[in-house]
């Protein structure tokens, strides 16, 4: 009962991951505009993301643009498109391969040794993703806080940490949480069929003792003879 709790455990963390490495993706709050100096207009704000920038104003419409180049963005929101992107795959792979090693589910059989390999491997996946998610929004971040301490840097080009960079953050810990528990999970399963099969029971240990008490010895049956 205790694996199964730490399994729908798992599964709920998994998921709420997955979610939040597509939300983080799709998200243009990875950059905004940093609201210093006095001559800053407090009316917009910017906000860039991996796929867009948008522009909000203080009647609350919004306008978003397409980046039109790749090569024209920053190498750091160049390699975090890719390494989110592949991010989101894992998360759902690891989210598929979980609930195919759960103890509810029949379609894989009833053996609990090949269900633990498969939360096994749903945990490892899980604990990669999350450092997958876990470079880009740390590199993004570090990028961001270099140039708004950096004296060279116009103050119209500085910006601030946003939503999406705090949401990835949990999102990682969350990811290696989910991951860390069906590894747990897979062990703990390991050591009872081991357990299982390694100690006789007591009814198979008097019934093979009766056996032996049964049946005559070879010595006993050439003093008969």
């Amino acid at each position: 009962m205790a694996t199964y709790a730490l399994q729908i455990a798992g599964l709920v963390l998994g998921g709420v991951g997955m979610v939040g490495a597509v939300a983080v993706t799709i998200m243009p709050q990875w950059r905004v505009s940093a609201f210093i100096g006095s001559n800053i207009v407090v009316f917009e704000n910017l906000w860039e993301g991996l796929w867009m920038n948008c522009m909000r104003h203080a009647n609350i419409r919004m306008q978003c643009k397409i980046y039109d180049s790749l090569l024209a963005l920053s190498p750091d929101l160049q390699a975090s498109r890719g390494l989110m992107c592949a991010a989101s795959v894992l998360s759902f792979l690891a989210f598929m391969t979980a609930v195919l090693g759960m103890k509810c589910t029949r379609c894989t059989g009833d053996d609990e040794k090949v269900k633990g390999y498969i939360l096994l491997t749903a945990g490892v996946v899980f604990i990669v993703t999350g450092l997958v998610v876990l470079i880009p929004v740390s590199w993004v971040a570090n990028s961001i806080i270099r140039d708004f301490y950096n004296p060279i840097v116009d103050i119209a080009q500085k910006r601030e940490l946003g939503e999406a960079l705090y949401i990835g953050w949990t999102t990682a810990l969350v990811l290696i949480a989910g991951g860390t528990l069906f590894c747990c999970v897979s062990c703990c399963n390991e050591k009872s069929s081991s357990y299982r099969y390694s100690i006789p029971s007591h009814r198979t240990t008097q019934k093979s003792y009766h056996m032996e008490k049964k049946s005559p010895s070879v010595y006993s049956k050439s003093q008969y003879v």
